[in-house]
């Protein structure tokens, strides 16, 4: 079994930091903490099935989000045209 320090494992999967430290508290990987030179320090333990598990919801989550912000986008984009409009009508009763 491999271990990772947190700021490895966030690079290693593309995730920042703060979410990797997230998924410690909560559980969803497997932790050891050691003593080095007084502090403790957090290694994330490396496992097939929970790495797995992993990929696939960083996976998702960058899906949904690009759609998301697509679709948010493209809402704007509408609402944009509508003041437009709005305001060309104003305009022309003055």
């Amino acid at each position: 079994m491999e271990k990772l320090s947190i700021k490895s494992y966030a690079a290693k999967h593309k995730l920042s930091i703060f979410n990797v430290v997230k998924m410690t508290k909560s559980g969803q990987v497997a932790t050891e903490t050691v003593v080095e030179n007084g502090k403790d320090v957090v290694y994330i333990l490396l496992d097939d099935p929970v790495e797995e598990k992993v990929q696939k919801s960083t996976v998702k989550e960058e899906i949904t989000e690009t759609y998301s912000l697509r679709k948010e986008n493209a809402r704007l984009k509408k609402e944009i045209e509508k003041l437009k409009k709005e305001i060309t009508q104003l305009k022309n009763r003055v």
